[in-house]
């Protein structure tokens, strides 16, 4: 049995996250500390008993998913299902950051200051109000891909996320992603879901974000993963730490390539992935992508006790 273990993007966040797992485990509780004293804030104080609002802010949430995700890994390490136990980590946009502080490759330290730039960087990109983000319900990543193509009339409009055979989300400015939105459900889509985000991910307008963190990403130590990561922009396996580094630049612009990432997992012989940290939305994916991998979720001391 091979297990990957994978970590979820930003959508996941939720009031009272992680609290249980740190008021159970103490390497848990741990983390918060280390993430309160990386930022010089009480990023916990919003996680456990603030405004949802602040907390979905991406300079917010970013570290506060990852936060809840090595929490959870902690615990999972207390009972000695630590990171021995995967032959692979992934995550879904931010989580891939989680993915390589969990496999050692960047201190926790040093990833919640990341995504803190990288969040405050993402959000400056585009003045708010001129981006936007739909989801794509029905239609395969060639159709989607023509459909951004159609719709950009000199605008960005670009697949962004592949999530999952049903599901791809485009991004751009938000004339070109509502004009798709349009072309797409005349193309047969299901569905299109304009997305509450506060700005146009993964897209070519996102490249004074990549600026930023290419800059922010050199600064910092990246050592070779403890495990192998299935990268976003490649959707297959990385471990040096230059090439890590330079993925993570081209991450702010490229496409999330989950379904190929998850497709891959399959042709490497995983058999089950466990979802560390907030929420279960990398589980449904996974369910539509390839059934032969059995997901489970683990963001609770319940969830990690089901492991044992």
């Amino acid at each position: 049995m091979t297990i990957a273990f994978v970590f979820p993007g930003q959508g996941a966040q939720a009031i009272g996250m992680g609290k249980a797992l740190a008021e159970s485990y103490p390497a848990a509780q741990a983390i918060f500390d280390e993430v309160d004293e990386a930022l010089g804030e009480k990023l916990s104080a919003l996680i456990w008993e603030g405004d949802i609002a602040e907390l979905t802010l991406t300079q917010n949430a970013q570290p506060a998913l990852m936060a809840t995700s090595m929490a959870a890994m902690r615990a999972l390490e207390a009972e000695g299902l630590g990171i021995a136990k995967a032959g692979f980590v992934a995550g879904h946009s931010l989580g891939e950051y989680s993915a390589l502080a969990a496999s050692g490759a960047i201190s926790v330290a040093d990833t919640a200051r990341l995504l803190r730039t990288r969040g405050q960087a993402m959000q400056s990109a585009v003045p708010v109000g001129e981006g936007a983000m739909a989801a794509i319900l029905g239609l395969d990543l060639a159709a989607v891909q023509a459909v951004a193509q159609e719709a950009a009339q000199g605008d960005v409009c670009q697949a962004a996320n592949d999530n999952d055979p049903t599901q791809v989300v485009v991004s751009g400015s938000k004339a070109a992603v509502e004009r798709a939105a349009v072309i797409a459900k005349e193309k047969g889509a299901k569905r299109a879901v304009m997305l509450p985000v506060s700005a146009p991910f993964h897209c070519a307008l996102m490249q004074p974000a990549a600026d930023v963190m290419a800059e922010a990403l050199a600064a910092v130590e990246i050592k070779a993963p403890a495990v192998p990561l299935i990268a976003n922009v490649r959707a297959e396996t990385v471990t040096d730490p230059d090439v890590i580094r330079q993925l993570l630049v081209e991450q702010v612009t490229g496409s999330v390539r989950w379904r190929e990432s998850v497709q891959y997992m399959a042709t490497q012989g995983v058999t089950e992935a466990w979802e560390i940290g907030a929420g279960k939305a990398l589980s449904g994916m996974i369910r539509k992508i390839d059934r032969s991998i059995a997901s489970k979720a683990v963001g609770t001391p319940d969830d990690v006790q089901k492991l044992l």
